[in-house]
């Protein structure tokens, strides 16, 4: 393992340790230049983001895909980044660990585990934390301070039971998680409701109606935005494509970036 991943390891298990900071989610790595260049301290892999590149929807790429990906980001900018893993691309607490180290070898040194299963179930208790358990033993397993996160989806995922989402919370904080994360969570209510409940960092999935302020007032540690950057991203250039094919209007074409200062 490389003197770099190391320090990167460190300073990305510092952050948690601070004021709460935002870690945004590029989707290739052009777009983790510019978040670099604009100074975020830390990057997130975004499942949904990464998948839009290949023409795929959420959930269709594979964990070769997405150790080919972290290693163009790791190669490319030098910030700390923290992979989603989705739900290890296999049922099995093996496929969890085979992940957590597939992201470490690929450059990065944090990574998340959710207990949503592609075919449509949230997995049983005892099999999540079982999964849980892997990943944090594969990556204790590590030459560096890899930084687990452990996701409880239900409420993304038709069921926001505010108490099964503590009670699994908890169980993946016994299990050997470093940080706690539930995204959906809608309110300040709910999101102290968990921090308050649990004894690692917690990372909040941000909302348009919550400020960075509102939401570490409310105990979070650590706040993501998922693929919500990528579809602001594509929004614009839709809406830009869309108004030169129905009205011939080019006006949105004057927009000029700095790329000679974000890519340098």
């Amino acid at each position: 393992m490389t003197a770099s991943q190391q320090d990167k390891a460190a300073a990305f298990r510092a952050l948690h340790e601070g004021e709460a900071f935002i870690i945004p989610n590029p989707w290739d790595a052009g777009s983790a230049k510019v978040l670099e260049a604009l100074g975020f301290r830390a990057l997130a892999t975004t499942s949904s983001g990464f998948a839009f590149t290949h023409g795929r929807l959420d959930g269709g790429v594979t964990l070769d895909d997405v150790a080919e990906h972290v290693r163009a980001l790791t190669s490319t900018t030098g910030l700390p980044v923290s992979v989603d893993l989705e739900n290890g691309y296999g049922a099995d607490p093996a496929d969890a660990a085979r992940a957590i180290a597939a992201a470490a070898a690929a450059g990065a040194v944090g990574g998340s585990i959710e207990d949503y299963d592609p075919a449509g179930h949230m997995y049983g208790l005892d099999h999540a934390v079982a999964r849980v358990a892997a990943a944090s033993e594969a990556a204790r397993a590590l030459d560096l301070p890899f930084t687990l996160t452990a996701r409880a989806e239900n409420h993304i995922r038709g069921n926001p039971d505010l108490g099964d989402t503590i009670a699994r919370l908890q169980a993946y904080e016994a299990a050997g998680a470093d940080v706690l994360y539930a995204p959906g969570l809608r309110t300040t209510d709910e999101i102290r409701a968990v921090c308050d409940a649990v004894g690692r960092p917690v990372n909040v999935l941000a909302r348009p109606d919550l400020s960075l302020r509102e939401i570490a007032d409310a105990g979070a540690t650590r706040i993501s935005v998922g693929g919500a950057l990528a579809w602001v991203a594509v929004g614009a250039f839709a809406d830009a494509a869309r108004r030169m094919l129905d009205v011939g209007d080019f006006s949105a074409l004057g927009v000029r970036v700095p790329l000679g200062e974000w890519l340098a």
